[in-house]
């Protein structure tokens, strides 16, 4: 009879959020067993000795901390995957945490949302120290990938509407794969070779606008101008006729001595200031001239406090610092909208603005936590609500190139992507990438209104996550229509599913890039009827879902079987282990 193994160890999964569960759902999926917990006084309870992974993916970044000191500290070997978003805990812990990984779903999320919203039709990754490129583009005309691409490996393919079956999505298709012309086509190689066929890789940067500093100098100039208080001009004209008049009295009336037009502008300028008399005086003079004077320092006292009062309210309220946005917004074309300043919205600004491109921000809470951040960045902030139209006109989303709509808020993002549908009309060309959690909300929503940058924080996040759980090398994510796709490294280990087997037989879904050995070069695009072996490391793209898969078939065997039998199998891949060369720690930990 033949063995049935078991799918290895438990792993132990803590939060009760969108993304928690959904981890636990792939990897039971997968076929591991999944203990949740939500403290970490359950660790010990959970069985964290004998544990493969622990997973703290909740939204709180102190529980996840504490979860993961205290797993690693209960088992050193133990896989700790803890979600922290605090940048100095992140790095404090990653110092220290040994086997697995500490992620931070704003900074998971960002390259995908950048990517759209920029509508790069390329992907760059490294992987085996080579550099490829996942190139995106409708294919031209009716024909086979093979005719149109040769032997440049296709990724995926979204079906348009001149094909039988528009919007379908085929990952992984086979080079005799029938497509259509308006056909999303999706193919991978390497950046040397791809422009070796003349196909130009975009540049990850630009060229912010060369006259962008002399525009904001403008606009800020109109900004204060249309932002003062009417009644500046003629207080500033009646202080101005008061100076002047009170000179032309001092110079023809003061006596012994006589002022000359300097000296009497100075002294009557020190009297309506009333900074006090240190070089000329009243005392002595006419009658007349000292009731003119009363009067020039009560009016000059006035006027002055007028003055004062209207430049405070000038350059100090927070009326001018919500509308100096606005000013700088009119004046630029060309630019990106991101709607949200949260933990993704400014990771989101910081890599566009360090890219080269103009960005304009709009926020609804004046005390962002992230407005200092924006502020060093140069990046004009709008207050005010994303769902309400004046708002995004103000913007002037109608001369953006693009706009990223990530707040924290499904709700308000699904809003605020329908108004803007009202104003740039439903067949804009203008890329609205919209942030959403689950997956199940991102479909509904790409589906009902027609949204084609839908991104589902889950879907982007998760992969991480449960390639980190389970000894995957992560490499990268993006999307190809609608669906996500995975970039992922792994080794076969002895008496796996994959020792042995040959490419042909190989899930359809997911395609080998790259496979390394230690005592051989890099191969890429290996054959058909090439076969895998124990201390390959093979680098995989794909979606996730299928990479899982595909990374439980390369784990070893369990030391037990149903029947009681003993999996002989185990002692042969330790042997096996003992014997071939030292493989990087990454690789080495996927051996459980």
């Amino acid at each position: 009879m033949g063995e049935v193994f078991e799918f290895h160890r438990e792993i132990i999964v803590s939060g009760d959020d969108p993304l928690s569960k959904t981890i636990a759902e792939e990897l039971r999926g997968a076929g591991a067993r999944i203990i949740k917990i939500n403290t970490a006084a359950d660790l010990l309870g959970a069985g964290v000795h004998r544990a493969r992974a622990v997973v703290c993916a909740g939204p709180n970044d102190a529980v996840n901390l504490e979860i993961a000191l205290l797993a690693r500290e209960y088992s050193p070997t133990v896989r700790v995957v803890a979600r922290l978003a605090n940048d100095v805990l992140r790095e404090a812990v990653t110092g220290v945490n040994g086997p697995g990984a500490i992620l931070d779903v704003a900074e998971l999320a960002t390259p995908s949302l950048v990517e759209a919203v920029l509508s790069r039709n390329a992907h760059q990754f490294e992987t085996a120290g080579i550099e490829f490129v996942v190139w995106g583009a409708e294919a031209p005309h009716h024909g086979t990938l093979r005719e149109i691409y040769a032997d440049l490996a296709p990724v995926a393919v979204v079906h348009g509407k001149n094909s039988p079956v528009p919007g379908e999505v085929v990952p992984c298709p086979g080079r005799d794969q029938r497509v259509y012309a308006g056909d999303w086509t999706s193919v991978i190689g390497v950046k040397d070779e791809m422009e070796a066929r003349g196909i130009t890789v975009p540049p990850r940067t630009a060229t912010r606008s060369r006259h962008s500093r002399v525009r904001r100098v403008i606009a800020a100039v109109r900004a204060m101008r249309d932002d003062i208080n009417p009644m500046l001009y003629p207080s500033l004209a009646f202080a101005l006729c008061l100076t002047l008049g009170a000179t032309a009295v001092v110079h023809f009336n003061y006596r012994n001595p006589r002022m000359s037009w300097i000296d009497a502008l100075y002294f009557a300028s020190e009297t309506i200031t009333t900074v006090g008399y240190g070089d000329f005086s009243f005392a002595q003079q006419s009658t007349s001239l000292r009731l003119f004077a009363v009067g020039l320092m009560f009016g000059g006292a006035t006027v002055t406090a007028i003055l004062v009062a209207f430049l405070a309210d000038l350059l100090l309220s927070r009326r001018f610092v919500q509308t100096a946005g606005r000013r700088r917004a009119r004046q630029m074309r060309d630019h990106i909208v991101v709607v949200g300043l949260g933990s993704v919205g400014i990771r989101v600004v910081s890599e566009l603005v360090s890219a080269g491109y103009d960005v304009v921000v709009i926020e609804h809470d004046e005390n962002s936590r992230f407005l200092p951040a924006v502020t060093e960045l140069d990046v004009p902030v709008i207050f005010g609500d994303s769902t309400m139209r004046q708002t995004l006109e103000s913007a002037r989303v109608d001369r953006a190139r693009g706009v990223a709509v990530v707040t924290q808020d499904d709700m308000e993002n699904i809003e605020t992507g329908i108004v803007l549908l009202e104003i740039l009309g439903s067949d804009t060309k203008k890329p609205i990438v919209m942030r959403v959690q689950g997956r199940a909300l991102s479909t509904a929503v790409s589906q009902r209104f027609g949204f084609e940058n839908v991104r589902s924080i889950v879907d982007l996040a998760a992969p991480w996550f449960i390639g980190a759980a389970m000894g995957l090398q992560v490499l990268g994510t993006f999307w190809v229509g609608q669906r996500s796709f995975m970039v992922g490294g792994m080794l076969v280990a002895a008496g796996s599913e994959l020792d042995g087997l040959r490419m042909m037989d190989m899930s359809t879904q997911t395609r080998v890039i790259a496979i390394t050995r230690p005592e051989g070069p890099v191969r890429l695009r290996p054959r058909r009827d090439a076969r895998l072996q124990a201390g390959d490391t093979v680098y995989l793209i794909g979606p996730y879902r299928e990479l899982i898969a595909t990374l439980r078939k390369g784990q070893p065997p369990p030391p037990t079987a149903i029947n009681g039998e003993r999996a002989e199998s185990l002692a042969a891949a330790r042997s096996a282990n003992r014997t071939k060369p030292r493989l990087p720690r990454w690789a080495q930990e996927t051996e459980i």
